[in-house]
């Protein structure tokens, strides 16, 4: 029997609703922004920061500013020729209301007010506005400067006027701390604003975020001076760089041995894009693209990314049969092989009226143009490239055809080993893994346990129904230069990716993963701590995924228990021990370290450490992957200079306790 839908009690004319103004913005921010978590909060900064690139860009500003205050607003500078403050025709508001309190209204609709920028909707400032307690705009074109501000939700406070600068206007609340001081620019704008807090989950601005996002947009935008301070923390950097993109891909490769010394660099117009991109290989297993549309970042890559890979497949795989690297009765080079190495960076810029991106946080470029233009121009320059320069190529070409004999074993190694022990699912599971009963994955967790003792312990504390233990004696192999048909070959590696479900390398599968929760539990002790970074070094280079969408997470032991009468507590830091000592009831207690987790009985490792309603537990993110990827060189790879540079700047920021 079909259930029928109830009727409505009343809907007509009065249940439609109609939103003014900015009202769609509060009532539906994740929208506009993505989320109201701090990647949204992040977005805010960006649009406003965007705006002043796109001044950049046209070549009307040579400087830009960014201030973090200590009121929890934040101020954008740029000198550009800031906003038209004139009256516009048909409105009876000025031109600045309209662009920060009205959607879609802005300079970027083929108007002639910009030919390239990064808005595309028109709703950048505007949104900006109706998600803050309150924004002040200054423009000064002229050397005459207006002002406008906006209370919560975007609504003007008063019309625009002239900037009285020995008495500036000041909304109810608000500190006056823009610096027009030392901003003596005869032409410019200036934002500043304070995010809503009842609309985000947190309005605390994370300061790395915008100095490595200003960093890049220094290096895609040559010659043009940045300033980011944090005054919450009394911090400042100052990024300048001549050298373009090509710098940007000197920085990346850095710490790499490279392949091809003279840096392959094309800088050409096609039709109505102009194209940009450099490209180095270096001695390492892994690709770092990173492509941008318009100086926006398009961390999902798009049709500027397609149009670049084909080209280089084509021009690799000709050049290397007319060499000779590859014959005949060869296979070509697939696209696999020719990332693996790979540093490259691309930049495209366009006609902002005709630029189209995959939704409004601009992740994914669309343009089929693109690809056109991109795959045009590259191939051109590196068919010259490639035959200009042959030594580069021919280690170029050597280091594809390496990563090529590799996949193919790699993939032998899966057609014998791997099948026989179940890594591509329906077969048996590893005989040292104690399962649980539970098949819902959202409920299950695996425990990564080092070693027969700690897993004994373990599989005794356990809770049956929903907590599985897999022991795995000795460390693992660092994987940080290792290839895919090394590990497969690794006994203790089959173990885990077999216990897992998803298969790894071009075989991988999320959707089969067997657990809701990948733990790695290891000793609260350096020795611990390595094991922590080699099993996480593991899942962020082969199975990044995982990482990705949340399912890695770090386990935190106690170092010590303290017990006193009937009475006991466990402390995780040796800063707690100290805390605690200094308490009445640490002065009578007997503190006992723990050696390590076989050492601690099953009911101790439970409520420690496994027990969800107690424990300590971690979930491993990527907020940005240069910079994991950096560290994780850094810390995991051959050389060992930069490693102790690493150790050396960061020694005093170091948590012994804690990874």
């Amino acid at each position: 029997m079909v259930n029928k839908p109830k009727k409505p009690s009343e809907y007509g004319a009065e249940q439609i609703q109609v939103l003014e103004g900015l009202e769609p913005v509060r009532k539906r921010p994740g929208m506009y922004i993505g989320s109201t978590g701090q990647d949204g909060l992040h977005h805010l900064v960006t649009e406003i920061v965007n705006n002043a690139m796109d001044e950049a860009i046209g070549g009307f500003a040579d400087h830009i500013k960014v201030e973090f205050n200590k009121d929890g607003s934040v101020t954008v500078y740029d000198n550009g020729r800031g906003i038209p403050s004139d009256i516009k025709k048909g409105y009876g508001v000025s031109a600045m209301e309209l662009a920060f309190t009205k959607l879609h209204a802005g300079g970027k609709f083929g108007g002639g007010g910009y030919k390239v920028s990064s808005g595309l909707h028109g709703v950048g400032a505007s949104v900006v506005n109706a998600l803050s307690e309150w924004m002040r705009v200054i423009s000064k074109r002229e050397d005459t400067a207006m002002i406008q501000e906006y209370e919560k939700g975007g609504h003007p406070v008063r019309p625009t006027e002239k900037l009285d600068l020995k008495k500036p206007t000041k909304l109810k609340g608000a500190e006056w701390n823009v610096d027009l001081d030392s901003w003596k620019y005869n032409s410019g704008s200036i934002v500043q604003f304070r995010p809503d807090k009842t609309i985000f989950e947190t309005v605390n601005f994370d300061y790395k975020f915008f100095v490595n996002q200003v960093r890049e947009y220094a290096y895609l935008t040559a010659g043009i001076k940045f300033d980011l301070l944090d005054h919450r923390i009394n911090r400042k950097y100052s990024f300048y760089f001549e050298g373009g993109i090509k710098a940007y891909l000197t920085a990346l490769n850095k710490n790499h041995d490279v392949l091809n010394d003279k840096v392959f660099y094309v800088q050409k117009d096609y039709e109505d894009v102009s194209v940009e991109v450099a490209m180095q290989y270096n001695d390492t297993f892994r690709e770092t693209t990173i492509c941008f549309a318009n100086h926006l970042k398009n961390i999902e890559g798009g049709t500027h990314l397609t149009g670049f890979r084909s080209a280089l497949t084509r021009c690799v795989n000709d050049y290397a049969r007319k060499s000779g690297a590859l014959k005949d009765k060869d296979d070509n080079l697939s696209g696999d092989d020719l990332r693996e190495g790979l540093t490259a960076v691309i930049s495209v810029a366009l006609d902002s009226s005709t630029l189209q991106f995959e939704g409004q946080t601009k992740a994914k470029l669309g343009n089929t143009n693109v690809r056109i233009a991109v795959e045009t121009v590259v191939k051109e320059a590196l068919e010259q490239y490639l035959s200009e320069n042959p030594k580069d190529a021919s280690n170029i070409i050597g280091k594809n055809i390496l990563s090529f004999k590799a996949r193919m074993a790699a993939k032998a190694a899966r057609d014998t080993v791997i099948r026989k022990t179940a890594l591509e699912g329906g077969g048996v599971l590893p005989g040292k893994l104690a399962d649980c009963s539970e098949k819902d994955v959202e409920k299950t967790e695996l425990f990564l346990v080092e070693g027969d003792s700690a897993g004994g312990t373990a599989k005794q504390a356990r809770s049956r129904n929903y907590q599985a233990i897999l022991p795995v004696f000795g460390k693992i192999l660092n994987t940080e230069r290792a290839r895919l048909d090394k590990i497969v070959d690794s006994d203790k590696f089959k173990t885990i990716i077999v216990a897992i479900g998803c298969g790894i390398g071009d075989q991988f599968d999320i959707s089969k993963i067997r657990y809701g929760k990948l733990i790695i539990m290891a000793d609260a002790d350096t020795d611990g701590m390595h094991i922590n970074s080699l099993y996480l070094t593991f899942f962020y280079r082969h199975m990044p995924e995982l990482i990705k969408q949340g399912y890695v997470y770090v386990a935190f032991p106690p170092l010590y228990k303290a017990i006193w009468g009937k009475e006991k507590k466990y402390l995780f830091t040796d800063k707690e021990r100290e805390d605690f000592l200094g308490t009445n009831e640490g002065k009578k207690a007997i503190i006992q370290r723990f050696k390590g987790l076989g050492e601690m009985n099953p009911n101790e490792l439970w409520e420690t450490t496994m027990n969800p309603e107690t424990r300590r537990l971690k979930k491993i993110t990527v907020e940005d992957a240069e910079v994991a990827d950096e560290v994780f060189e850094t810390l995991m790879g051959e050389e060992v200079g930069p490693r102790k540079r690493f150790i050396t700047t960061h020694a005093k920021q170091a948590n012994l306790d804690i990874m």
